[in-house]
């Protein structure tokens, strides 16, 4: 029987891969979205606020998986919280959750949301299922197209990156959350660590450019978690396909 699947961040990098994947097994979507839109095929859109925990309730109601995906810069504990309370109230039968490789390892505060996040996913008494993943591939652009702007490119001496796919972050939850709970499942990452010098050097050469390095060292706790591959999984993780090359590939101008 088809039932109600509802997504947090249904419209983001992530959720606009999510949900055409539901969609594709059948299911029926519920968006829950801070703006309004008009219903398609099979997908239903409601506001709410998830920080502000306003319209959370009526977006439960009747759903027996949640699949968070939303997330920002601060405030994803809260955020987490309170769509936690409210699936355990309205008898959702799955929660799942989509969190980030190093939230117990490096000291940083969204890293230390995140992991708030978790615990109140696991403590929330819904039958839940979380993962780990690394940085998409889009953040990793990001990052190193704003770095690559500077006339000198600095080079964090130690950090290193997994980028994954997003696609292959979709499939494995859209298969999470149609299986049965499974509390923490192993990491997501991709299938190459890179020192972001290579991030760097392999963008720019995509964009046909060069750039010189400067070495700089990533200073107290936050360098040496870094260092020690605090944001990696190196050993039992599940590693999706696509590689950062490949996705260079089809950004890059030639590929326009």
């Amino acid at each position: 029987m088809t039932s109600t699947i509802l997504i947090t961040g249904g419209t983001g990098t992530l959720g606009r891969l999510v949900v055409p994947l539901l969609r594709e097994a059948g299911q029926r979507v519920r968006v829950l979205s801070r703006t309004g839109r008009a219903a398609e095929d099979g997908i239903e859109y409601v506001t709410g606020d998830l920080v502000k925990d306003e319209g959370i309730e009526a977006a439960v109601a009747g759903a027996s998986i949640v699949l968070h995906l939303a997330g920002g810069p601060k405030g994803d504990d809260v955020a987490t919280r309170n769509l936690a309370r409210a699936a355990a109230a309205a008898g959702v039968r799955h929660l799942v959750y989509i969190s980030v490789i190093g939230a117990d390892r490096v000291p940083l505060a969204w890293m230390r949301s995140k992991l708030a996040a978790e615990r109140a996913v696991s403590e929330s008494g819904v039958p839940w299922t979380t993962v780990r993943a690394a940085q998409f591939h889009d953040l990793a652009l990001k990052m190193v197209a704003g770095m690559a702007k500077l006339p000198v490119v600095p080079k964090p001496g130690g950090l290193r990156l997994q980028p994954v796919e997003a696609r292959d972050v979709a499939e494995r939850l859209v298969e999470l959350a149609l299986g049965e709970p499974a509390g923490l499942v192993p990491d997501l990452a991709g299938p190459r660590v890179y020192g972001m010098d290579e991030l760097v050097r392999g963008y720019l050469a995509a964009q046909g450019k060069r750039r010189p390095m400067l070495p700089v060292r990533i200073p107290g706790k936050v360098g040496r978690a870094y260092r020690a591959g605090g944001n990696l999984t190196l050993e039992g993780a599940s590693l999706g396909r696509g590689t950062w090359e490949d996705f260079l590939a089809r950004r890059s101008p030639a590929a326009a």
